[in-house]
């Protein structure tokens, strides 16, 4: 009797734990949550992964398209030389200190670095905030892409039409010269201004979340804030 009267007394006083309470019920709906988590755990790591190629292949494609886009703009804003046959295959410039050269590059220049602004911008936000630094990664090369892009669609816009004038025309025939970026240094705006744009959001939300943080702690309980347990 006084075994039995132990036993009960430790039955009483023993913790409750999920299969105590449901026994081999519990135990096999345990054991299913546990294989549910760490197959949980393998999909997400896969998942990640997949979702940051997927975020990287998408930076280049937008930065890519986004080039295209502001080739064309550039071939239809920016001036051409007026140039006059002298002989067959020759021309040259009618006012010798146009300024259309400059102007084109000036145009080139505006452009790129407002696409670079926006890829920039729309990138962090759709991107990086997700992906990291692979998505970031991807619109700096991409922008390195839209810039080479943005040259090469502006200069063969209409390129075909100036080469078979200045092939045909007779002497004297007056016509405008093709679309060429003079300072090739100018590709550099697109991928700057998106690595400065990049860099400026993610500091600004890790100051953001530095701050948030500082708010938290100082709201905490004192007793948490200074590691003390009261009982």
């Amino acid at each position: 009797m006084a075994e039995l009267g132990i036993d009960h007394a430790r039955a009483r006083t023993a913790p409750l734990t999920a299969p105590a309470l449901h026994g081999r019920g519990g135990r096999a709906r345990q054991d299913g949550y546990d294989r549910a988590e760490r197959s949980g755990r393998h999909w997400a790591r896969g998942g990640l992964t997949k979702g940051r190629l997927a975020a990287f292949v998408a930076a280049l494609a937008g930065s890519a398209v986004l080039g295209i886009v502001a080739g064309l703009v550039w071939a239809a804003v920016a001036p051409r030389a007026l140039l006059q046959e002298i002989a067959r295959g020759e021309a040259q410039a009618v006012n010798a200190e146009t300024s259309a050269f400059i102007v084109a590059d000036a145009w080139f220049c505006l452009i790129t670095a407002v696409g670079g602004v926006i890829t920039g911008v729309v990138g962090d936000r759709v991107l990086v905030r997700r992906a990291g630094w692979v998505a970031a990664a991807g619109l700096v090369l991409g922008a390195v892409a839209a810039a080479l892009l943005a040259m090469w669609v502006g200069e063969n816009v209409g390129l075909g039409s100036y080469n078979h004038l200045l092939a045909s025309s007779a002497a004297g025939t007056f016509f405008h010269a093709s679309l060429a970026l003079g300072a090739k240094s100018l590709l550099a705006f697109w991928p700057l201004l998106t690595s400065v744009v990049i860099l400026l959001a993610e500091s600004g939300s890790r100051r953001a979340a530095r701050a948030a943080g500082s708010a938290v702690h100082e709201g905490q309980d004192p007793s948490e804030a200074g590691g003390v347990s009261v009982d």
